[in-house]
């Protein structure tokens, strides 16, 4: 029982200190990785050395990977490319289902872009088409963030997504949690989207400072990124790099579907999750369109690099949490009294869903968490590799729910759609908890079938 303790007390010292008194969750997670190698009597002379290697191990597998899919994401973002997605994605679907057709738009951009600055960017576009289809723009709000939430959540090359994989360590079948996080993500997305269409009647209810009140329309803002890229070239430095991610998966079947000669050599090397996010980066390198080349691209690797630093931080802190976690006896312990409680998969959901609505980030939940429920994977029946892909769904859910007032997302979707606190609670807070809920589901429904 006192090992159970201690874990409630250092989890409760994460939450503490990073909403209260709004510590970095870098130091957080550190200072929690020492007090409880301290409380559980960890041999001193190993302490720092455990945490060390925890904290590079991951990050030697995941670290490069997380840096290039943000300056991937930086180059699509400044290049209009986003924008692009959007209107092509309108001319596939059309009009006729307002909600949806801007769900769809959300889940693609957010794949590559964090769903904050997604949000702000297609802002305009949502606005527009509200007033051109005379749908109410509270709905497409609503739609537009969960779609974008539930691939920020789900599919990497997302950092968030990427972290936890690779604490579960899955670096080397990103493919697997890709094609598993599309089908989990589509599931609460399409949840969104329902929740959504109950706010087609209900119009925004504050207006925040002249700033968001005269923003830019949607043409506005396409003509300020000059020249935009084509389709191919916008959708290429994503779902090149997926495919091949893919590809190597597939190669590396037990069945060995693809032999194992030459091509297998080369899908399994093209495939690797830093070969492949390399390669999109070459293709993201199209997107540049300055006259020096070279410093806009040293501009947005340098953006890329200051965004991905505090994620790559958080997710080398995880790791050492994680690592002093494992050498202790808490997993045994646990795995044997959660065993008996039956509720599997759903751990990793509750620890997640809790750590996010305590203090708020995504990102912090679904590192920490990984890092925690990682021992326990045996105990819980969970040590597969389909067993840790699903852990990682588990948690991606639970990092969704809810998202309120402590998360700076809920304040863009509210301030950028004009809404009230109060009316924000009750269409984007509820609509987080609605995804949360069924995309848990969905994991508990493809445990069923596939463990």
């Amino acid at each position: 029982m006192n090992l159970i303790l201690i874990l409630i007390g250092v989890i409760a010292f994460i939450v503490v200190t990073t909403t209260k008194y709004k510590l970095h969750p870098f130091l957080a997670l550190l200072l929690s990785a020492f007090i409880a190698a301290f409380a559980y009597g960890l041999p001193s002379a190993e302490i720092a050395k455990t945490i060390a290697s925890g904290f590079g191990g991951i990050l030697g597998y995941i670290g490069l990977v997380i840096v290039l899919g943000t300056i991937i994401g930086v180059i699509l973002e400044k290049s209009g490319a986003a924008i692009t997605m959007a209107d092509y994605v309108i001319k596939v679907l059309g009009e006729r289902f307002p909600t949806l057709t801007m769900t769809i738009i959300g889940y693609i951009v957010s794949i590559p872009v964090f769903c904050d600055s997604g949000f702000v960017i297609l802002n305009s576009l949502k606005e527009s088409l509200a007033n051109r289809l005379q749908t109410s723009s509270v709905a497409m709000s609503v739609a537009l963030a969960t779609g974008l939430y539930a691939t920020h959540t789900f599919i990497p090359p997302t950092p968030g997504p990427i972290a936890a994989a690779g604490n579960l360590g899955l670096e080397s079948n990103l493919g697997l949690v890709i094609a598993v996080g599309i089908v989990v993500a589509a599931v609460a997305a399409l949840a969104g989207t329902l929740w959504a269409n109950r706010f087609k009647d209900v119009e925004p209810d504050a207006v925040f400072d002249e700033t968001q009140a005269t923003q830019q329309s949607w043409k506005e803002l396409k003509a300020s990124y000059g020249l935009l890229p084509t389709a191919a070239q916008a959708f290429a430095p994503i779902f090149i790099p997926i495919l091949l991610i893919c590809g190597s998966s597939i190669a590396k079947f037990p069945s060995q579907p693809l032999g194992n000669g030459i091509i297998f050599d080369a899908l399994v090397f093209l495939g690797a999750p830093i070969s492949a996010l390399l390669i999109g980066l070459g293709f993201a390198l199209r997107l540049l369109k300055s006259d020096n080349k070279s410093i806009e691209l040293g501009e947005h690797v340098s953006k890329g690099i200051t965004v991905a630093a505090p994620i790559l931080l958080i997710t080398g802190a995880g790791g050492a949490f994680g690592a002093v976690l494992k050498a202790t006896p808490l997993g045994e312990y646990l795995g044997v009294t959660l065993t008996g409680l039956g509720i599997g998969i759903f751990m990793p959901f509750i620890v997640a869903a809790a750590l996010k609505s305590a203090q708020g980030s995504s990102t912090v939940a679904l590192v920490t968490t990984s890092a925690l429920v990682a021992p326990l994977l045996p105990q819980l029946g969970l040590d597969s590799e389909m067993g840790r892909v699903l852990t990682v769904m588990a948690i991606g859910a639970g990092a969704m729910t809810v998202s309120h007032a402590n998360d700076s997302f809920f304040w863009v979707v509210s301030q950028f759609s004009r809404m009230s606190v109060g009316l924000a609670y009750r269409a984007q807070t509820m609509a987080t908890l609605v995804q949360g809920i069924t995309a848990i589901i969905c994991v508990y429904l493809l445990s069923l079938i596939l463990l």
